[in-house]
């Protein structure tokens, strides 16, 4: 375990950490919410940290004080975008403590290296916004200042504070509106924690790991940040300053003073917003959203020379974007609601666009659907609740709604829901379609088979806590000691002549050759009926079984 990093781990640390950053650029840029403000997030920090590496690069030097000041010097110049300029501050107030490091670094020097990363970054930034990366880093290092002195070996110390940050990006949407709207967590935060992520892979020698944040298997099907469908329903007024500015000031008058460049901030606030002016009197880097870039760049030639200016058309960007969305848009789509990985996956096999989480003991609200139709890019959408206690739910998102039509298919268990998408065609109408999917659900019938959680007398049992029982979308129907044979009670209620096909889905748990088995048993005791099974992973159901 060890208590110190030296400069060459640290370096290490920083390229490991950039490499991880453009691995996962894409998947960083598809959570920006905004109408294309200021290009892609990942993309913008990615550059950032790419400036830093390549001036990094530059020396060979091990020493403290050379490296950081070419990481926080190759940082500013590459800064692209506000998420790139704050991460350069964070780690040009980082740097600022490393550099006078003669050897190595204990976590408590660490801890207010974050600590000096977070002062920096708010610094940058005219009007600090809660609910971005500045959130992330300023959570992480308040903690790391905190637990600096328990946590004494990196190896537990990093792990700690990169919880932390996830905790923190985590909050993100609940202090920020757009993003609690988009349903997403900041993107600069995300790209903040991807960076956490190398430096602890460079520190304990692992391989680099291209999973985002928190982003599980089946998260990483329908990722847990969401993505930047939102902005189809964004108004182009919800741009206020058209053009996204930026430039440095080089080679900086005699008589510029560090005075001029606190006021050249003040000038910059009354053209517009998202200011940032950084810099000492050696270079000034400036961004600013503004409907008058021309005088913005004229402020700046008082105090010296302009290089690499941009100037960016934000509102013909998000024009762009959106005729590309609307030229995408289907006439109709799907949403399922159900719980299970396997449940989930047969949707999306069946063409359904999107599936959100919900069950039994996780039902949805209004706002949950709503937002998730939201993000498909269909005028029609068809919603299969999958259960009884959803349907009110989702029939109250339709007010929740704009620029979607919401229809209801009340499907009151996912076998119900399989029928419906089934019965979808892309070539009928929407009310065709409605009307399909309504007839295909009576011929279906469905149980689910669990354990009783309490001891009681119901439809006509006697019920014991721990005992299996049956059941339909109405009542028990059987109990047994044993799941199997509980199953076997329970088709014999549900099946009648009609019913030529007996599915069954096993849930969270049971393991695939106890399923199997069962389905041979099943055969044995229904002869005229072809019998299936599939992996759901659904959790309180051992099975979900199908009758058509």
């Amino acid at each position: 375990m060890s208590k110190t990093i030296n400069c060459g781990t640290f370096r290490k640390m920083v390229l490991v950490g950039a490499k991880q950053l453009e691995s996962n650029r894409a998947k960083v840029d598809a959570l920006n919410v905004f109408p294309v403000p200021d290009g892609d997030t990942g993309t913008n920090m990615s550059l950032t940290m790419q400036s830093a590496v390549k001036e990094l690069n530059s020396t060979a030097a091990s020493d403290f004080p050379v490296v950081c000041d070419c990481i926080s010097k190759g940082a500013l110049r590459g800064a692209r975008g506000n998420s790139g300029v704050i991460l350069s501050q964070i780690f040009r107030g980082i740097c600022s403590v490393l550099h006078n490091v003669k050897a190595e670094v204990d976590t408590k020097t660490f801890a207010k290296a974050l600590e000096a990363g977070t002062k920096v970054a708010y610094g940058a930034v005219s009007i600090p916004k809660e609910g971005t990366i500045l959130t992330v880093v300023r959570m992480m290092s308040e903690f790391a200042v905190k637990n600096a002195g328990k946590n004494r070996e990196f190896e537990a110390f990093l792990p700690a504070v990169i919880k932390e940050g996830d905790r923190a990006l985590a909050m993100t949407p609940d202090l920020l509106p757009v993003l609690k709207k988009a349903g997403v967590v900041d993107s600069g935060g995300v790209g903040l924690m991807t960076i956490m992520r190398g430096f602890l892979a460079a520190l304990t020698g692992d391989e680099v790991v291209t999973e985002l944040p928190g982003e599980s298997d089946q998260q990483a099907q329908d990722t847990e940040f969401g993505d930047n469908s939102e902005i189809i329903n964004m108004d182009l007024g919800d741009i206020q300053y058209a053009y996204c500015t930026e430039f440095f000031i080089i080679n900086l008058k005699k008589s510029t003073t560090l005075a001029d460049i606190d006021r050249l901030r003040e000038d910059l606030m009354g053209l517009g917003d998202s200011v940032i002016c950084i810099g000492d009197l050696e270079m000034v880097k400036v961004h600013v959203h503004t409907n008058r870039p021309g005088v913005a760049l004229t402020y700046a030639l008082e105090l010296g020379e302009l290089d690499r200016p941009k100037i960016e058309n934000m509102l013909e960007q998000n024009r762009a974007l959106k005729a590309k969305i609307e030229a995408e848009k289907k006439d109709q789509g799907m949403l399922a609601v159900c719980a299970g990985g396997g449940l989930s996956d047969i949707f999306k096999d069946l063409f359904v666009d999107r599936v959100i989480e919900g069950g039994q003991t996780m039902n949805p609200s209004a706002s949950d659907i709503a937002t998730a139709v939201q993000k498909i890019n269909a005028d029609n959408v068809f919603v299969f609740p999958n259960n009884k206690n959803i349907i009110l739910a989702a029939e109250q998102a339709k007010a929740l709604v704009e620029n979607r039509t919401i229809h209801v298919i009340p499907t009151k268990n996912v076998p119900q829901g399989f029928a419906a998408a089934l019965a979808f065609s892309p070539d009928a109408s929407a009310e065709e379609n409605k009307t399909n999917m309504i007839h295909a659900l009576d011929n279906i019938r469905a149980g689910q088979v669990t354990h009783a959680v309490r001891t009681t007398k119901v439809n006509g049992f006697s019920i014991k806590e721990g005992d299996i029982i049956g059941l339909d979308d109405k009542k028990i129907l059987a109990k047994s000691e044993n799941v199997d044979e509980a199953v076997l009670k329970l088709l014999d209620k549900l099946k009648d002549e009609t019913h030529e096909v007996i599915s069954l889905y096993y849930g969270d748990g049971v393991k695939e050759e106890d399923a199997a088995a069962l389905a041979e048993k099943v055969q044995e005791a229904f002869p005229d009926c072809d019998i299936d099974y599939h992996y759901g992973g659904q959790p309180v159901y051992y099975y979900i079984l199908s009758l058509e």
